[in-house]
């Protein structure tokens, strides 16, 4: 028995590159299973960031080369200065200039370098640093074996910008991510700030409620084009066998720096965790452990503020604090372009700052402009390196009171909610985070009248931050300090929401008031609006969640499995499409002749109606017919509104919010409008009114034609998924990416699957290019290899030793 024991322990090394279950190898380990899923095994956090680089590498140089271009403020440098770059959230918001201009400015003052030499909590913990030089080690270790001269993706082979890395590098990256949620919606206005001339006509005056609106509806669009994330936990009252389940849901995007990469990292005996993480993060964002899972979802606080200050007109760099005159801050700051003739130039320009942090004359697309005042940024996420602690001691949690105890302890998360669940049976929602210390009596106290208009019109948008405006000549007016949280001027965590229940938890990028419709919470405005209309995604995660619960969904039995909840995600519903279709086709039905008159034109509608009475399951599914003349229609209806404004029946009640506004007007006129306008626009661009959505709704990938199933977040699918432009094809601009749902039970390692949307690697010669994208496009998932047996047991098993 001896001897046939060790047979099976030398076999476990052989065929996993590893040492026996509960042994480190003596070596950084990678091995790769299905689909190139990488499972990292080192014996201490620099090897595993070491494995963790090197696989990350391997898939992504180009991208991440590309990353580390923009941190390091050269992208004008090589690509030009009028290039698009991707600063945040969006692709392609602003230029190389601008953003170079954003980030030298911030490497110039040492920001990064200045948190990195904090302690803990304010700076990385040791393993944090230990893993991170790890990763450089590995970035590097690929980089050499390979050479940039035969790297395989066309991206950046031999490009002179892909060059060896410093853990400066990463640092930097991962503090461009943690502030990517204000990147976007203010990088312009800071690298372009100055005051108006003497000479120049100032702007045309507009009121506080003109200037409130505009700021809103500006931040309303941004954030329906923007990233999202669905994220439901049940707990043991709503599964069937298990004690807990997570589902998962991010709505990344596909290309870029923020795409999601998905690997499992051990340290036998200290952590074992699997997921996905931001691309060049040695850590799981995204994930599970033995007793925890864990996601996050965008949330509706604003991780800025703004602060009014009052200037001198005859020295608009003076501004106005406590009756004292002030001198703004000049920084001249310098970055080098390639001019057209190939030379290398120098621009420079001078930024302005104030006590309270950065001039801008931008928010969004709506100027702010420097005359009789100026507009200051303070950004929450400034000095947030915590974020990374936040991560790591996630991905070792015990359950659900741990994750809480390390959100308030770190306030690291930027922007997100997390939603989680363990083998305790437990359900957790928690919108804990760095979060500007508002809190209500201090906003009614500081807001400029601008400020409250602004702020009190987006409490009534649901999904949108509530921005401040605060008065800057009151230095009283500042975030203050409270002893209870992690960092100044951030919000104690104890006064930000968070909900344990058995059944369900969810959220949908809503605010937190309805994180369990049965136990809606409370809390500061700054962190979002209650009382307000949800979402037709918040209601459909809600019904749906409730309705098989409950088992009233038409599903066998009650509560969820793993199977159903799959069925949730990738049954593609369309709650706009429960609430309105009926109404659509009554309408379409009654229109005399069939002909709608749209801008003088009579369209026959006629064939529209049959079609979409056939749409009977409401469903964004491949082979659904009727669907994109749906899509398109809802869109002209909405025209930027949110949903509550369009001409329902029964309006919003807040003692029924899931279920109202309903009942649309099918005798109002912009319902025909609209559902004319799509008629028009499908005969326009030649696509039948019955095509399929998978003639429509697909992506090229090497030549193959890939359909991808779901459809835009404002028609109430959760599997959300927004097409567009990208370098003139279309595709997927971002949508479900990383996807998991995990099941735990009373004994035995958790039960995953999973599918990465858009595949591992951004390389078209990879095999992992588009391998999980036609999974996703077929609704297939990857079980996943969680244990060592389970690794060892793949049929794809590489191992890649790292000696």
């Amino acid at each position: 028995m001896v001897a046939v024991a060790a047979v099976a322990v030398m076999s476990t090394m052989a065929a996993t590159g590893s040492q026996a279950p509960g042994q480190a190898p003596d070596k950084p380990t990678v091995r790769y299973t299905e689909y190139g899923i990488p499972h990292i095994i080192a014996s201490n956090w620099e090897g595993l960031g070491t494995g963790y680089g090197y696989a990350a590498a391997k898939d992504n140089v180009c991208t991440l080369a590309d990353t580390y271009l923009m941190v390091n403020a050269q992208r004008s440098r090589y690509l030009g200065p009028d290039g698009k770059a991707s600063p945040g959230e969006h692709q392609n918001t602003t230029t190389n200039l601008n953003s170079d201009m954003y980030f030298q400015r911030m490497n110039d003052d040492r920001v990064v370098e200045r948190l990195i030499d904090q302690p803990a909590p304010d700076g990385p913990e040791p393993e944090v640093k230990e893993a991170i030089r790890g990763y450089v080690q590995g970035y590097n270790r690929y980089l050499a074996e390979t050479g940039v001269n035969n790297i395989s993706d066309p991206a950046c082979r031999g490009a002179a910008w892909v060059r060896p890395i410093t853990e400066l590098d990463v640092y930097r990256h991962a503090h461009a991510e943690i502030i990517m949620g204000s990147a976007d919606v203010l990088l312009n206005g800071q690298v372009n700030a100055a005051p108006m001339g003497a000479s120049a006509a100032a702007p045309p005056a507009s009121s506080a409620t003109e200037t409130a609106t505009k700021i809103r509806d500006a931040m309303a669009v941004s954030r329906q084009q923007s990233m999202g994330s669905n994220a439901l936990a049940v707990g043991s009252q709503g599964v069937s066998g298990g004690t807990s389940m997570l589902l998962a849901n991010p709505h990344f995007p596909w290309q870029g720096k923020n795409r999601m990469w998905q690997s499992q990292l051990t340290i036998p005996g200290k952590i074992n965790v699997s997921g996905a993480s931001l691309l060049g993060f040695p850590a799981v964002n995204i994930g599970h452990n033995d007793d925890v899972a864990w996601s996050h979802t965008v949330a509706t606080v604003a991780p800025f503020g703004l602060f009014d200050v009052q200037v001198d007109p005859l020295n608009p760099t003076n501004y106005l604090v406590d009756g004292t005159w002030q001198p703004m801050t000049s920084q001249q700051v310098g970055v080098d372009v390639l001019n057209a003739d190939g030379s290398v130039g120098r621009v420079t320009r001078t930024l302005w700052s104030t006590r309270y942090g950065p001039i801008t004359t931008q928010i969004l697309t709506v100027p702010l402009p420097w005359v009789v005042s100026a507009h200051a940024v303070r950004d929450v996420n400034m000095h947030n390196l915590r974020a990374l602690n936040t991560w790591f001691h996630l991905d070792q949690a015990k359950d659900v009171h741990d994750v809480v105890d390390i959100l308030e302890t770190t306030e690291g998360v930027p922007f997100f909610n997390t939603v989680a669940s363990d083998r305790k049976g437990n359900a957790l929602y928690a919108d804990i985070q760095a979060t500007p210390n508002i809190t209500d009596e201090h906003a009614q106290s500081c807001l400029t009248l601008t400020g409250q208009q602004l702020f009190n019109q987006t409490l009534r948008l649901p999904n949108v931050p509530p921005v401040s405006i605060f008065d800057g000549k009151r230095s009283e007016c500042d975030w203050p300090d409270d002893p209870n949280a992690v960092a100044p001027g951030l919000l104690d965590p104890r006064k930000q929401p968070r909900l344990i229940r058995n059944d369900f938890v969810g959220n949908a990028n809503d605010s937190a008031w309805l994180a369990n419709p049965e136990q809606p919470l409370s809390f500061p405005r700054v962190m979002g609006d209650t009382a307000t209309p949800r979402s037709l995604r918040t209601q459909e995660l809600i019904l749906t969640a409730r309705n098989r619960i409950n088992g009233t969904d038409g599903l066998p039995g009650r509560g969820f499995t793993p199977e159903s909840m799959r069925q949730l995600l990738f049954a593609d519903n369309s709650r706009a499409a429960d609430l309105a279709l009926n109404a659509t086709v009554a309408m379409c039905r009654s229109v005399p002749f069939g002909l709608i008159l749209v801008d003088g034109q009579l369209v026959n509608v006629s064939e529209a109606c049959p079609i979409l009475a056939a749409w009977k399951d409401h469903n964004f599914t491949a082979d659904s017919r009727g669907s994109w003349l749906f899509e398109n229609y809802w869109a002209f209806l909405l025209n930027n509104q949110s949903i509550e404004k369009l001409p329902w029946r029964v309006p919003f009640d807040p003692k029924d919010p899931v279920h109202t506004p309903n009942s649309l007007d099918s005798g109002s006129s912009a319902v025909r409008d609209a559902f004319g306008r799509a008629v028009i626009a499908l005969r326009n661009a030649g696509i039948p009114l019955n095509a399929p959505l998978s003639d429509i709704q697909k992506i090229t990938r090497n030549g193959e034609q890939i359909p991808i199933h779901g459809a835009i977040s404002e028609l109430g699918v959760l599997n959300v998924i927004t097409p567009g432009s990208v370098d003139g094809k279309l595709d997927i601009t971002f949508g479900s990416s990383f996807v998991q749902q995990v099941r735990f039970t009373a004994e035995g390692p958790p039960q995953a699957s999973s599918v990465l949307a858009y595949s591992q690697s951004a390389n078209p010669n990879s095999p992992h290019y588009a391998d999980q994208t036609r999974l996703f496009s077929a609704g297939q998932w990857v079980t996943e290899r969680f244990t060592e047996e389970q690794i060892a047991a793949s049929p794809a098993l590489e191992v890649k030793v790292l000696d």
